[in-house]
């Protein structure tokens, strides 16, 4: 059965969202800073640096775009359940949301996994 969330836990899941969203941006600039690493090193001469710099940006805008684009509040449990799948937010930290919402994520990560 579909759970629709009160607006008092709508504001609640927007701000979980945004702290992982915020770990997410934090996680691409970490994979460019890699190659930036490993150009400096002279491990990648400018053009492989550059062209791997471009595929990983391009690839997590991708993954961003699928996840948090056109984002409403009836998405908003199946986004957080994607974000805890991802290891990007913890399970712990959904302790502000209800009984309900949590059991809801929980019935989501139970599917994804198995």
């Amino acid at each position: 059965m579909p759970y629709e969330l009160p607006k008092s836990q709508k504001k609640i899941a927007r701000e979980i969202i945004e702290k992982g969203l915020m770990r997410e941006y934090q996680n691409g600039i970490e994979k460019a800073d890699a190659v930036f690493e490993k150009w400096k090193s002279g491990k990648l001469d400018n053009r492989e640096a550059y062209l791997s710099v471009y595929k990983k940006l391009t690839s997590h805008d991708k993954h961003l775009t699928r996840r948090y684009d056109n984002m409403s509040g009836s998405k908003y449990l199946m986004i957080i359940s994607g974000q805890v799948a991802d290891g990007i937010v913890s399970f712990d930290e959904l302790g502000e949301l209800n009984d309900q919402a949590r059991q809801v994520i929980q019935n989501w990560l139970d599917v994804i996994e198995s």
